[in-house]
């Protein structure tokens, strides 16, 4: 009998749990003793559940801090560390791999071949270079134009299953603000989901994606995969559009796993032309002829509005931003802080000192933001410091650029002017052109 390999993921409660199921739960060669967990607040500790282990796994799987992760390959005798998470530069990467390797196991890293489900139906995967390139702006234009089109679509959202009962978030479908109720959503998630809802969609995520994809191909003629990250797609794409992002030039190339993404697709949408310094966006240009020189580029805009521009003229300005974006996505700013300065904030308030909690953490974590506050709501806790920092910082206005109304889950003293952000009209039109060409392809139209 043949002595089963013993492997640990390294995740972040996405990626992990997605290669988990498909690769290794019902794998007799292999024993995985645990996972790591790593970029977000309050995983390790926890277990992926007997439930949807598997019988080799009766017990679950632990969960570790990533830190311990030299102790955990001596303690178990680990053979394999699987790295299974997204948007980290590739220095970080193989800083990981070096530290595994010293501990005595070897470092993997799975690609499309290992992870990738088919799908019966046609899919088109929107994925990026890094975190907050503006890929779910395009995904959600890409279903609007197949809904005005008369096709069925649903879209599949990479995973984010923060619930301390993973149970509960097997497969989760999302059509209206009760299903963010009922799955008991951070401000995360509703940020990728409410955006869905508010044009009469359908998306689905969760934790198990073979029983996601199934599901949803049974009400959908055309699979959106919107991705998470910078990760590579759950499900094998039929048509990939990787979005890259000149604020981040040099980014395409230096990045896990976006250089992928990059090198893979079919069209790239250079994305926020109408916002980026011309010189870097001919280094993203020539950054992707150089590794895919077939794929066609796209230029795009993304278009900023503010629902009442005048509240925001000479006052005093909070911004705040969507999380990922600007934490683990290295931005400084995003569409508040550009929306802020359009419509003439007479000043930016630094929200630091006002911070509490775990938001105190966040920015300790993050360095580099000095005047914007990340939307961050990862629990019932964490969203009151949120709100509590917001009511202690001393503005007029909160400029919110993340994509909710964070008035439905705080409450804020106060007024708040949201910030929209969209594909521009031209590049709308050319994506549809694209589409049209893909649908008769697939003979939908």
């Amino acid at each position: 009998m043949v002595q089963k390999r013993k492997v640990i993921i390294m995740g972040a409660a996405g990626r992990d749990f997605h290669n988990f199921n498909v690769f290794f739960r019902n794998n007799p060669s292999y024993s995985v003793v645990a996972f790591t967990a790593t970029q977000i607040p309050d995983i390790a500790g926890r277990k992926y559940p007997a439930k949807l282990a598997g019988k080799q796994y009766p017990k679950g799987i632990p969960i570790y801090p990533e830190e311990e992760i030299t102790d955990l390959i001596k303690k178990f005798n680990v053979d394999y560390v699987v790295f299974a998470y997204s948007d980290v530069p590739y220095n970080y990467v193989m800083q990981k791999s070096a530290i595994v390797n010293a501990a005595g196991a070897d470092f993997v890293l799975l690609g499309p071949k290992s992870t990738m489900l088919a799908s019966k139906k046609p899919v088109i995967a929107v994925c990026a270079v890094r975190t907050g390139s503006g890929k779910s702006q395009v995904s959600r234009k890409i279903f609007e134009l197949l809904l005005k089109k008369g096709i069925k679509v649903v879209s599949i959202r990479h995973p984010m299953p923060y619930d301390k009962d993973l149970t509960t978030q097997v497969c989760q479908r999302f059509a209206s603000y009760t299903d963010l109720d009922k799955y008991n959503c951070t401000i995360e998630e509703r940020e990728e989901y409410e955006p869905y809802i508010d044009m009469d969609g359908i998306v689905y995520a969760g934790v198990d994606y073979e029983r996601i994809l199934r599901t949803a191909e049974k009400e959908a003629d055309v699979i959106i995969w919107d991705g998470g990250n910078n990760d590579f797609s759950f499900i094998k794409p039929d048509l990939l559009i990787t979005i890259a992002d000149p604020h981040r030039a040099g980014d395409e190339l230096g990045y896990y796993p976006g250089e992928m993404n990059v090198r893979s697709a079919d069209i790239v949408i250079i994305n926020k032309v109408n916002t980026a310094r011309r010189e870097d966006i001919e280094t993203v240009r020539m950054n992707i002829k150089t590794v895919n020189p077939t794929a066609q580029i796209i230029d795009g805009q993304s278009t900023i509005q503010a629902e009442d521009k005048k509240m925001i003229t000479g006052k005093r300005v909070l911004v705040i931003e969507d999380g990922p974006t600007v934490t683990h996505g290295g931005m400084r700013y995003g569409a508040g802080l550009v929306a802020a300065k359009e419509f003439g904030a007479k000043t930016i308030v630094d929200p630091r000192p006002y911070a509490v909690g775990s938001i105190v953490d966040t920015f300790s974590k993050f360095p580099h933001l000095t005047n914007v506050l990340p939307a961050m709501g990862y629990g019932k806790k964490q969203i009151h410091e949120l709100e509590q920092t917001i009511n202690d910082t001393k503005c007029d206005v909160v400029v919110s650029g993340t994509p909710i109304d964070l008035t439905r889950i705080l409450k804020t003293k106060k007024p708040v002017v949201r910030i929209k952000y969209g594909v521009g009209t031209k590049t709308a039109q050319e994506i549809e052109t694209l589409l049209v060409k893909f649908l008769k392809m697939k003979k939908l139209l």
